[in-house]
C-alpha cells in the first residue's frame, strides 16, 4: 500500500526524466499534441520525437494525426497505447460500489456497478472477485489498484466508516494478488485531488475542497498533493466541533459539524424523524425549498446554509487557500439559500479577507470526482521510476 500524496515524485533516473515529463502532460491534458507537449516541457522537436518513439516502443503511448490549425506544421496527438498499462479504480459509496479501468490519460471507464446493503465482508469479497476477473481479462496490463471509500483511512486501513456502519476493515483484502500496489484514500480526499489536477481547482496552488453527502468531508491540496496528515486520516472536517454539543455523532464525538449540514440537520429543523437515506431526503427538501412554495423547507435550508458557510469561512481563515471547491449537496445548499449563505460566509471571514474573499467554485467533476481521483492516485504509482522500470522489464528495454 502507499500513502496518498507520494505523487509526481522527484525523478532521479535520467532514462525516464523526459519520458515522465511527456507522460505527465498526457495526464494533465488528454489528447495533447506532441508539439504542445514539447513546448510546455521546453523540449526541441528532435528530443520530443525521440522520447515519444521510445514510449511507443514500450507500449506506453500511441499517436494519431492531429488537426492542422492555420498554416502550422502537421503534428500528432498523444494517446494511451491500446496495449498499455491500466489502473483499476474502485469507489465504495453509501449505497453502492463501482469499479473502473483507467489508461494513462486518467479517464476511468466504469466496468462494474453493484448495490450493497452495508455488509462490509460481502462488499470486500465482491470487489475482490471483480478485480480477479479484470486481472484474468487484462493480465499484466493491470498495474495498480486504487480505492476511494467513504470513511476514515489511517495507515492504509479503514479505521471507521460511520455512514457505511463499518468499523475497522483491512481493505487490502480486495486485492486479487498481493503483487499489485494498492492506494487507499477517503472519497472526499480523492475528489479534491481530482479537482486540483483536472477540475475546477486547476491553477490553484493551495486548494480547499469540501463536499457534503452524508456528513461533510474534504481535503487541502497543496501543489497537486493532498495533505493527509501523519497517518493518512486528515480532512475529516465534518468532525470539527462546529455543531450542537448536545448531539452525539455516529463517530462517537459530540457537536460535530457533520450533523449541521446534511439531511439529518434538515430533518431536525423540520421536526421529522431521522431519515433512512439522508442524501435522498436532503435532495427532496432542497427541491421543495427551491420551489419557493414551501416556507418550512426554505427556513430549514437557510439554517443549514448558514452553518455550512460559517464553517467554510473558519477554514478559509485557517488554511488561506487560493480557492475553495464545493461538491455534492454543498452546491445545491449554496444555490437555494444564496443570500443567507453569502452573508454568513463574508461575516465569518477575518476583516483583512473581506475586501477580496477567497472564491468558492462548484466542483467540475460531479459524482465522478472520487473515482477520477482514485485513478489519478493509482497512476501516480504506475508513472513512477519504479513503475516504469517494472513495465519495461515485462515489455522491452528502452532504446
Amino acid at each position: 500500500m502507499t500513502r496518498l500524496g507520494d505523487s509526481w515524485a522527484v525523478r532521479r533516473d535520467a532514462r525516464w526524466q523526459g519520458a515522465l515529463g511527456v507522460l505527465d502532460q498526457v495526464r494533465r491534458a488528454p489528447g495533447i499534441t506532441r508539439a504542445d507537449a514539447a513546448r510546455r516541457l521546453g523540449l526541441g522537436s528532435g528530443s520530443a520525437t525521440e522520447i515519444v518513439a521510445r514510449l511507443r516502443s514500450l507500449d506506453l503511448l500511441d499517436e494519431a494525426p492531429a488537426p492542422v490549425v492555420g498554416r502550422g506544421r502537421p503534428t500528432t496527438s498523444l494517446l494511451p497505447h491500446p496495449r498499455g498499462p491500466l489502473v483499476a479504480a474502485v469507489e465504495i459509496r453509501y449505497e453502492e460500489w463501482r469499479c473502473a479501468l483507467a489508461q494513462l490519460d486518467g479517464r476511468p471507464e466504469t466496468v462494474v456497478v453493484q448495490r450493497h446493503d452495508g455488509d462490509g465482508e460481502q462488499v470486500i469479497a465482491q470487489i475482490a472477485a471483480a478485480l480477479r476477473d479484470l486481472r484474468r481479462r487484462h493480465g499484466h496490463r493491470v498495474r495498480a489498484v486504487s480505492l476511494a471509500v467513504a470513511g476514515v483511512v489511517r495507515h492504509g486501513r479503514l479505521a471507521q466508516a460511520a455512514t457505511l456502519r463499518w468499523g475497522e476493515v483491512d481493505l487490502a483484502e480486495i486485492l486479487p494478488d498481493r503483487d499489485l500496489p494498492l492506494a487507499i484514500g477517503n472519497d472526499a480526499t480523492l475528489a479534491g485531488l481530482a479537482e486540483a489536477r483536472g477540475g475546477a481547482g486547476v491553477g490553484a496552488d493551495t486548494l480547499l475542497h469540501l463536499t457534503v453527502e452524508v456528513g461533510l468531508g474534504g481535503v487541502l491540496v497543496v501543489g497537486g498533493t493532498p495533505i493527509v496528515g501523519a497517518s493518512g486520516g486528515a480532512g475529516e472536517y465534518g468532525h470539527l466541533p462546529f455543531g450542537d454539543r448536545s448531539l452525539r455523532c455516529p463517530c462517537g464525538a459530540r457537536g460535530c459539524w457533520d450533523l449541521e449540514v446534511d439531511g439529518r440537520a434538515l430533518a431536525r429543523h423540520l421536526d421529522a424523524d431521522p431519515p433512512a437515506d439522508p442524501r435522498a431526503y436532503a435532495r427532496t427538501v432542497l427541491t421543495a425549498a427551491a420551489s419557493g412554495r414551501d416556507t418550512r423547507a426554505a427556513e430549514a435550508t437557510r439554517r443549514v446554509a448558514v452553518s455550512l458557510a460559517t464553517g467554510i469561512a473558519g477554514l478559509v481563515n485557517v488554511h488561506d487557500p487560493d480557492e475553495v471547491t464545493l461538491g455534492g449537496l454543498a452546491v445545491q445548499i449554496r444555490t437555494v439559500a444564496a443570500a443567507a449563505f453569502d452573508e454568513a460566509y463574508l461575516g465569518g471571514l477575518m476583516i483583512s479577507r473581506r475586501s477580496a474573499p477567497t472564491p468558492l467554485q462548484a466542483a467540475a467533476l460531479g459524482e465522478d470526482g472520487a473515482l477520477i481521483g482514485a485513478a489519478a492516485a493509482g497512476l501516480d504509482l504506475v508513472l513512477s521510476e519504479d513503475g516504469l522500470n517494472e513495465w519495461a522489464a515485462q515489455n522491452r528495454s528502452p532504446r
